[in-house]
């Protein structure tokens, strides 16, 4: 069985397992922080989060050590990171999966390989979406302001969510807008086939440049996983590339395949991707096809997912219905 972190947010600690803020951007970080907390949260920014050095806010057992207190506090009911970064993966020897009790944490890119290992490595609920320097702005878009809503889901019930409207091409950090993202681009989620889709099952994913490194480890286990928290039912898994070209996503999708990742499962559903360059002539869409053909389920691309936001709210363990047709979508979770 899947465990869910309690529906009640009042307090949030922030915390840096992956990159910091360094201090040129610092005021991004307290933009953020006053943000919540006219939203009426208390927030407590730990050490790390206003640090960076060497591709990271910390050496590794420190930035683990903010972590578990943090994740061991009652008086706090969510870890949201300002961000991701590049070295999370240096932090995971260092976590006491045994000790852990249902809490939310949140957060997108290097961040989604924590979330991914805490769910495999206990059966807790996780959530993928935004973080929490994105959350600065003075009003949020009706996709990344779900989030909210999705943590406040009592365990046993469920949530829907919907495509968004447009999205972001490209980072305009120079030019704040009052919403943070610069939404401009229309939104169209397609599939493989063409037609409508449906995948139902329990989700997994995350950033595929990050995951994919805890293959064959104690923290990407996902067969023990299914054994022990889902046996028997189908995996949606969701999944986005940050920054790999065609070539290389595809030889990562296939060590996944490998290694039994894609064994029972219901069809995967891929964000936009700022990357994805062809190679040869060898296109993401062609890899689509070509991947839907191997594993033999339909696939989604184009979603609301990832590094060109806005993005839905997915949860690590919880079932799902998503249907894609002409165009738009529906993410219906339940906690279960």
């Amino acid at each position: 069985m899947i465990r869910y972190p309690e529906s009640v947010l009042r307090s949030i600690g922030v915390t840096a397992p992956s990159s910091g803020v360094p201090q040129e951007h610092h005021h991004l970080l307290q933009q953020a922080k006053e943000r919540l907390e006219k939203q009426g949260f208390t927030v407590q920014v730990g050490e790390t989060a206003w640090i960076q050095m060497e591709a990271k806010s910390a050496p590794a057992e420190q930035r683990a050590a903010e972590l578990m207190r943090m994740l061991m506090d009652p008086e706090i009911d969510l870890i949201l990171p300002p961000w991701g970064g590049e070295l999370l993966v240096e932090t995971l020897e260092f976590i006491d999966f045994d000790d852990l009790e249902p809490k939310w944490v949140l957060g997108y890119s290097d961040l989604s390989l924590l979330l991914l290992a805490i769910t495999l490595k206990t059966g807790i609920a996780t959530a993928h979406g935004t973080n929490l320097i994105d959350l600065r702005g003075e009003a949020s878009d009706s996709t990344t302001g779900r989030w909210l809503d999705v943590l406040r889901t009592n365990p046993g019930g469920s949530v829907e969510q919907e495509s968004s409207e447009k999205y972001q091409l490209e980072w305009s950090h120079e030019s704040p807008s009052p919403v943070v993202f610069h939404l401009t681009e229309p939104t169209e989620w397609k599939t493989v086939s063409g037609e409508g889709e449906r995948f139902e099952g329990r989700l997994l994913g995350g950033c595929i440049d990050v995951i994919r490194h805890v293959i064959g480890t104690p923290y990407g286990d996902v067969a023990k996983f299914r054994e022990e928290h889902i046996p028997e039912e189908p995996v949606v898994w969701y999944l986005e590339n940050c920054e790999m070209n065609v070539a290389d996503l595809k030889r990562s999708l296939t060590q996944m395949k490998y290694a039994g990742w894609f064994s029972h499962i219901s069809g995967i559903v891929f964000g936009r991707s700022p990357a994805n360059q062809e190679v040869g002539g060898y296109t993401a869409e062609k890899m689509y096809a070509d991947l839907s053909d191997e594993l033999g389920v339909p696939i989604a691309y184009d979603i609301d997912l990832g590094h060109m936001p806005p993005q839905i709210t997915f949860i690590n363990g919880a079932y799902a219905t998503i249907d894609v047709e002409n165009g738009k979508g529906t993410v219906k979770q339940e906690f279960r």
